[in-house]
């Protein structure tokens, strides 16, 4: 099984900054692919950032320039820097590492920018 715990959201102006981190634990292995989904209220689930299976990055359009992806391997955890952040950026954001047959998501952790 694998666990994901988000954390680092919060309420921040626009413009601001925020960090988040998901922690994973239990069985990760090199081929796990992880990444970063948000959901804001009334929308889908849309893809943020994440890493390929080859290990290069995908970013949503919307947040390219201003959201960054990285990872410790060494600690199984990704973080999503977010800066210039907007008041559409508010929104639950989910860790997730998927595997050939499953999909892994973290309970979420909320993201809200005022304006």
């Amino acid at each position: 099984q694998v666990q994901l715990v988000e954390s680092g959201g919060g309420l921040v102006q626009a413009g601001g900054s925020l960090r988040l981190s998901c922690a994973a634990s239990g069985r990760i292995f090199s081929i796990d692919v992880m990444g970063w989904y948000r959901q804001a209220p009334g929308k889908q689930r849309e893809l943020a950032a994440t890493f390929t299976s080859s290990g290069s990055t995908n970013y949503a359009d919307s947040v390219k320039g201003r959201i960054t992806i990285s990872r410790d391997n060494a600690k199984n955890t990704v973080y999503l820097q977010m800066n210039s952040l907007k008041p559409e950026d508010t929104a639950v954001y989910y860790c997730n590492l998927k595997r050939v047959l499953k999909d892994y998501w973290g309970q979420g952790t909320q993201v809200t920018v005022s304006s």
